[in-house]
């Protein structure tokens, strides 16, 4: 606030100024790709298929049940409160432009992007479709030797441009950002197929255990950095706002959409977590409390996600098996902060056009919201994207997107905080649903029965360490001493 008030700096100046905290975005962008490759496919590969199937499950309902709850939690807000009454769209400055967005094709995407064309594209480049007019061509008959010609009259060229409907042809387009989503889909089937092929695959499982680990003490080194490049990103962009009034215009808005994610995240999401787990969520969360912070501040759930997998296993002590597991999925579709803010925003931007929505259109509303949601990455200001989604679904003009654009910057940190905060509790809640499938995979794992050749390590009475190779059928065993001893179940 002091460099603002008193720095007087021009637009070059400011970019300069938060430059330490773009370096920081940068560091954790980069991390993001080896430790989403990393950890899924170790992840996967070190649970049985079908405990992976039900650990999958749990996950994915548990992130559907906190979605619609927080819909449902920011409708019951938005209409009790009405932040949109006291004022009319006309008294708001709009800001920015309208993303074009049609519901449609923005779902087929979503499933697109899912089975990318190019794993080595998928890193860097998400598919999009975009729709492109065609143009109308004039129609020949060609059975007819010539043309039939008609006098041209004013009520004739209203009548055709009354039938004419405009035809459109998608045309697929490349923009820049990962596919994290393919990269999901893609290192859930590899990590389970090289699961299965057993000694084969151990290889390749060391090899991605090994860059997992490597990747998490480079997390360890950006986190010296992080305090400089927080204070930097949060001071440049307070330096940025041109505008502190639209905050005073806006304030019920934001009002409901903060009380909303509070209640979410102090109140419902420790409960379901209390309930399950029956430990105190408040201590969990604390132990969250980099990891929070740091999304509050850069508002990127997957640029959080080193941070996430430091505090959920080191500080909470959560299996690795479920970390590597369901937050990479989490930081991807699990967006309940999102999904409340688009719930909220829907009906204020109804409002303030004094419409009056029916229950249909608001149920309406918190379908869409669920679904865009699912459907938004994890990258900044991704909400307002799907927000034409769900102000197109209502019939609500989407141009009035650009009202709230001018505090979205403010309003999707805090969103940002308690969507990692869901993927969080998430894990633990998991965990504790899942205890007795880990606990029978660690028996299990006592005993190497993939491999029936394993090099097993025995103590003798003389305290020598002998190793023993032994056929499992009961055929013959070979000692140390390379000397065949014939079992009692031999068949010889």
């Amino acid at each position: 606030m002091l460099v603002r008030e008193y720095g007087k700096m021009s637009n070059l100046g400011k970019s300069y100024f938060s430059f330490p905290g773009e370096v920081l975005m940068r560091m954790l962008k980069l991390i993001i790709l080896p430790l989403i490759i990393s950890s899924m496919i170790t992840g996967v590969a070190a649970l049985d298929s079908s405990v992976s199937g039900k650990i999958g499950l749990r996950a994915l309902i548990y992130y559907f049940c906190t979605t619609v709850i927080a819909v449902i939690l920011g409708i019951v807000l938005v209409v009790a409160i009405k932040p949109g009454m006291p004022q009319k769209a006309n008294e708001i400055d709009r800001v920015g432009s309208t993303p074009e967005v049609s519901t449609v094709d923005a779902m087929l995407d979503l499933i697109r992007n899912m089975f990318p064309e190019n794993l080595v594209q998928a890193c860097f480049q998400q598919y999009k479709t975009k729709r492109e007019k065609v143009e109308a061509t004039a129609g020949v008959d060609k059975n007819s030797s010539a043309l039939t010609r008609q006098p041209v009259t004013t009520a004739t060229t209203a009548e055709d441009s009354k039938n004419k409907t405009q035809d459109y042809k998608l045309v697929g387009v490349y923009s820049n950002g990962i596919n994290v989503l393919g990269l999901i889909v893609f290192c859930l089937v590899f990590g389970m197929v090289i699961g299965k092929m057993g000694e084969k695959g151990q290889v390749l499982v060391d090899f991605f255990n090994a860059l997992n680990e490597a990747t998490m003490r480079i997390v360890e080194i950006i986190m010296w950095y992080m305090p400089i490049g927080i204070m930097f990103l949060v001071a440049g962009k307070i330096i940025e706002v041109q505008d502190w009034e639209i905050f005073r215009k806006l304030g019920l808005y934001m009002a409901t959409v903060l009380s909303g994610l509070a209640i979410h995240s102090i109140i419902i999401l420790p409960l379901i977590y209390f309930v399950i787990v029956r430990k105190n969520p408040f201590r969990f969360a604390m132990g969250m409390a980099q990891a929070l912070l740091t999304a509050l501040m850069i508002s990127s759930s997957s640029a959080t996600l080193p941070v996430t997998f430091r505090c959920a296993e080191e500080k909470n002590f959560i299996d690795k098996r479920i970390t590597r597991f369901v937050l990479p999925v989490g930081a991807t579709i699990n967006m309940d902060g999102t999904a409340l803010y688009e719930a909220v925003a829907a009906i204020f931007i109804a409002q303030l056009n004094d419409l009056q929505l029916n229950t249909g259109q608001i149920v309406t509303i918190s379908v869409a919201a669920t679904a865009a949601s699912i459907g938004a990455a994890g990258v900044p200001q991704a909400g307002l994207v799907t927000m034409v989604i769900v102000l197109t679904a209502v019939g609500l003009p989407a141009e009035d997107v650009t009202l709230i654009i001018a505090v979205d910057w403010l309003l999707d940190r805090f969103r940002t905080m308690v969507n990692v905060l869901g993927d969080a509790f998430g894990t633990g809640v998991v965990e504790k649903l899942s205890k007795k499938e880990l606990e029978q995979m660690d028996v299990t794992s006592e005993v190497n029965i993939v491999n029936p050749f394993a090099l097993e390590t025995t103590i003798l009475d003389n305290d020598e360490t002998e190793t023993k190779k032994s056929y499992i059928n009961g055929g013959f065993a070979v000692d140390k001493s390379d000397a065949i001893s014939f079992t009692q179940t031999s068949q010889f």
